[in-house]
């Protein structure tokens, strides 16, 4: 054989060109699959988190309805000169608004979070790959 079509390991032992190359792929192989499941993990946790912020979007968007029902009654009350009805209504009204306040606030956050709707970690674990399979084939 000549010396082109050998290659010695670290242990001593020759391994042929087309062994080190089904070496290779099969790492290649390996890699890639390894990086798609990291993409598939990475974006189910954007998933939830997108479910997540836009449940809390829909329960701010209720309790704001919610918030118009109670200063709607407390307008009535306050039509009807009862003092303590509408005082205890406005009072209602408040809370459901600060609460959809804060609702939407935490929604927004989590969608803030998930975005963008991509698997960034896996693509930089991709580029490293890649830049570290050049380095080492201009070798």
């Amino acid at each position: 054989m000549a010396s082109t079509d050998l290659h010695r390991t670290d242990s001593g032992t020759q391994d042929s060109v087309s062994e080190l190359v089904q070496r290779a792929s099969r790492e290649l192989s390996e890699l890639v699959r390894d990086e798609m499941r990291l993409a598939q993990a990475e974006m189910a946790r954007k998933g939830k988190r997108f479910g997540k912020g836009g449940g809390l979007f829909g329960g701010a968007g209720l309790v704001g309805v919610l918030a118009l029902q109670a200063l709607t009654a407390a307008a009535i009350a306050a039509l009807a000169l009862v003092l303590d009805v509408w005082a205890a209504a406005l009072i209602v009204t408040g809370v459901l608004a600060a609460t959809a306040a804060l609702m939407a606030a935490l929604g927004r956050r989590e969608i803030g979070r998930a975005t963008p709707p991509k698997p960034e970690q896996t693509m930089e674990s991709v580029r490293a790959d890649v830049a570290e399979i050049r380095e080492k084939a201009h070798r």
